[in-house]
């Protein structure tokens, strides 16, 4: 296929799933963009269909089957492309091009660097009137794609991928045999980027790995790269995702709790409260362990903002067991929480070692039960806040009129209020006053610029999901 002035084909990319995901998905648009491809949004003009993938979740794996059986009419009409990327692509590539006529190319997140030559592959078979497909699923021991300028969006946020892969082999979790093993990147390529992303007009850096606070390069660690990248001229906050509870050191707390332009948000995975269940995950903590570190979090700062993730209905989980967990939230009382139903993912060691002998039915009880329960605590949570005044980083527009702006506070909850209040921008930084709220939002009845350097508060979001 001449990919060149006079013949650009056009590329559209949908992806789903988590923030590595979309980061993934900005590395391959500059890797298309350098050989020649121009993206679009207009799904119905492109002559490449690209969908990059998530494994981890039963929802997004179904939205990915929607979106394939959308296009078939597509297909049929005219000669067209279509890809999966990413997590499913890696993990699910047996039944993808024994059961998916549809699909002609799979390529896994080590081989984006391929897709040129996978999509000429593709066109060159189309031609002949061959139904062959392109596959690129090997796993990498090195790759980190840390020499490609990904292509960003403008906006407020910037993500960073700090290391890719993963060691823990959680039971539940497909990332190992998607993503491969942990590798970190150099931190001076890290540096550089942020820089980058400084004087692009970025004002927020999200580090992400799938166990962030596991990041190591020769003398470097997670809190030595996490606090070099908050002394960034021009970049206002610094957030990170994902850690795991079993990787904190103090370093890494002191420089949370410490640097002006670190969050004081920490996202602490428990996904369980029973002990039981907590070892047939491989979670390599007890519940005791687990709420000694929640201890030692507020002892260093009591309005720090925990969140977590929770799974109900894991394997042979039962009702005194899902109990545990729900005294978990009591206890801890979380800001927000990602609760999910289990649901079995082909090649874990749970799906290998465990039935998963839960009725949905009383899966879905149990997190109805536990999104409720998030709910109350979340609105009591974000209740605090009435009668204070929150630094908030402004994003745009609110969702729901044109007439509102909204922002994100320190805490990543999000905070709505009146345009005509004040005159912004994206990107800044705004002082509101906190009126009204609900488990998921606040509501400023006045907002201003700051006169001071933003405090540190708690915040909460509801981010419950099932």
């Amino acid at each position: 296929m001449s990919v060149g002035p006079g013949h650009r084909r056009q590329v559209h990319i949908e992806t789903f799933g988590c923030q590595m995901n979309e980061y993934d998905t900005e590395l391959v648009r500059a890797l298309l963009v350098r050989e020649g491809y121009v993206m679009t949004e207009d799904r119905e003009s492109a002559d490449v269909i690209l969908m990059n993938t998530c494994a981890i979740r039963e929802n997004a794996h179904t939205k990915v089957y929607t979106h394939l059986s959308d296009l078939k009419a597509l297909k049929r009409s005219r000669s067209l492309v279509v890809g999966v990327l990413g997590c499913m692509a890696q993990n699910l590539k047996e039944e993808l091009t024994k059961q998916e006529p549809l699909v002609d190319l799979l390529a896994g997140p080590d081989a984006y660097r391929q897709l040129p030559r996978l999509i000429r592959d593709v066109v060159h078979a189309q031609e002949q009137d061959e139904h062959s497909k392109a596959l690129a699923v090997d796993l990498s021991e090195y790759e980190t794609y840390d020499d490609i300028v990904p292509a960003r969006i403008p906006g407020v946020n910037a993500w960073i991928a700090i290391m890719r892969g993963c060691d823990n082999f959680c039971s539940f979790c497909v990332v190992p045999y998607t993503r491969g093993r942990e590798r970190s990147r150099d931190p001076q390529g890290i540096l550089e980027e942020a820089a980058r992303i400084a004087g692009e007009g970025f004002k927020q850096i999200t580090l992400l790995g799938q166990n962030v606070n596991s990041y190591r390069s020769r003398d470097w660690d997670f809190a030595r790269l996490l606090t070099a990248v908050a002394d960034i001229p021009g970049i206002e906050r610094v957030r990170f995702t994902s850690p795991h509870p079993k990787d904190f050191p103090s370093p890494l707390l002191e420089a949370v709790v410490s640097h002006p332009k670190i969050c004081k948000h920490i996202h602490l995975p428990a996904q369980s409260g029973n002990d039981r269940i907590l070892g047939m995950m491989n979670r390599t903590y007890s519940r005791r362990e687990y709420l000694a570190l929640v201890e030692r979090i507020r002892s260093m700062n009591s309005r720090m903002v925990l969140t977590t993730d929770i799974i109900a209905g894991f394997c042979s989980e039962t009702d005194e067991e899902f109990a545990d967990t729900y005294r978990l939230l009591e206890e801890v009382r979380y800001h927000s929480a990602f609760i999910f139903v289990y649901s079995e993912r082909t090649n874990t060691i749970a799906a290998r070692k465990f039935p998963d002998d839960v009725p949905r039915e009383v899966k879905s009880r149990r997190v109805t039960t536990l999104v409720e329960l998030q709910r109350r605590i979340s609105t009591e949570r974000n209740r605090e806040y009435l009668g204070e005044t929150l630094p908030v980083l402004v994003e745009g527009d609110a969702k729901k009129s044109s007439l509102q702006a909204m922002g994100k506070s320190d805490g990543n909850v999000t905070v709505i209020w009146n345009k005509a209040d004040l005159a912004c921008r994206p990107g800044d930084l705004v002082a509101c006053s906190i009126a009204d709220a609900s488990a998921s939002t606040l509501y400023a009845g006045a907002v201003a610029r700051p006169d001071l350097p933003a405090k540190n508060e708690h915040s909460c979001t509801n981010m419950v999901q099932s």
